[in-house]
């Protein structure tokens, strides 16, 4: 049976962050150097001591930050299952045992001054670690909290972006035109109408299997198709895409849907869409290229871009610094190519 995952379920608004997203990874590195930074400031007794201070302090939270990185990297299925405030706990009881360890290894390193009371620079390291976490950790949640209801907004752009009205309009009029002549043609064509916009419709999934979104951009091009007969064609290229890939719902068909519109549409020959589906390493890379008129030689649509808009919204709310949306056009073609993680559908 099939198992679509939701962003609701992976990561609510009150959740710690992924310790395996590389974003999550490259913001804790730059928030944590940027507070040693302000700290380092506020020790120094000039601008030249300024560096010093940020050596001094780089020495103890550099080996502190990556060896917690590796070891949240580690415990990521653990505390993904525990609730937040004992998540909290844990990783603050993490950043605090590493903080005494590296006091402990480190030795008269981290202690130079002799006559200083040693108990007092634990101590100070212990709170320093632990309120740097517990800020990181804020700043995580406050993150989740603002990208939980920009995702909300995402949602409703979708539902008006998913299914221009033109395709409903022009289908139907389709449907109209062979109803008489070839019933049964007409009978799966509103088959596939219906499919097609009860998944569109439907607001619970983010991640949906990549085989249930090419059979929804399959017989959303079979209605096409009726419509413009041999002016569309499309050339599926699939290489060492494995079918339990998961993707965020309605990522491929408004991408056809935007190729169909603006490019093929316009050309009276009409041109073949090309997409490309590859899986390298541990990422899903997909490419959708299609013709499009030259300009100056036929008015092309003029549409308002939110559909890409919310593309672009969605990956990043779902993948952060994972994802990469891209946009190539030329004189007479249109190119977008998107790369995101590899992964797997829960059987």
């Amino acid at each position: 049976m099939n198992k679509s995952r939701s962003i609701k379920q992976n990561t609510p608004p009150d959740a710690l962050p992924n310790f395996r997203n590389l974003g999550v990874m490259l913001r804790i590195l730059l928030l944590g150097n940027g507070l040693a930074l302000v700290g380092a400031i506020f020790q120094a007794g000039g601008w030249l001591d300024v560096a010093l201070k940020i050596m001094q302090i780089s020495a103890l939270l550099v080996p502190i930050m990556l060896c917690s990185l590796l070891l949240l990297w580690i415990g990521q299925p653990v505390l993904s299952r525990l609730s937040y405030w004992r998540g909290v706990w844990a990783v603050n009881i993490i950043a605090g045992t590493l903080t005494l360890i590296v006091y402990y290894i480190g030795g008269e390193f981290y202690r130079p001054d002799a006559s200083g009371d040693p108990y007092f620079d634990v101590l100070r390291g212990e709170f320093i670690s632990v309120s740097m976490c517990g800020l990181l950790l804020m700043y995580f949640r406050l993150r989740a909290r603002g990208l939980s209801r920009a995702l909300e907004d995402a949602r409703l752009q979708v539902l008006r972006a998913r299914i221009r009205p033109h395709f409903l309009y022009n289908t139907i009029n389709a449907v109209l035109g062979i109803l008489r002549a070839q019933p049964r043609q007409a009978e799966t064509a509103l088959e596939d109408m219906a499919d097609l916009f009860r998944m569109a419709m439907a607001d619970e999934q983010d991640l949906v299997p990549l085989h249930q979104e090419i059979k929804l951009c399959k017989q959303y091009l079979a209605l096409e198709k009726m419509r413009m007969g041999e002016r569309l064609s499309v050339d599926w290229q699939f290489q060492d895409m494995p079918d339990d890939a998961l993707i965020p719902a309605l990522l491929l068909q408004p991408l056809l849907e935007n190729a169909v519109y603006h490019g093929i549409e316009p050309l009276i020959e009409g041109g073949c869409i090309d997409v490309l589906l590859r899986r390298q390493g541990a990422e899903l890379k997909i490419a959708v290229n299609n013709p499009c008129p030259l300009h100056g030689n036929v008015r092309p649509h003029v549409g308002n871009k939110i559909a890409l808009q919310n593309i672009r919204e969605r990956l990043a709310l779902l993948f952060d610094a994972e994802a990469s949306y891209h946009v190539t056009s030329g004189k007479d073609f249109y190119r977008v190519e998107i790369s995101l993680p590899y992964m797997k559908e829960k059987i």
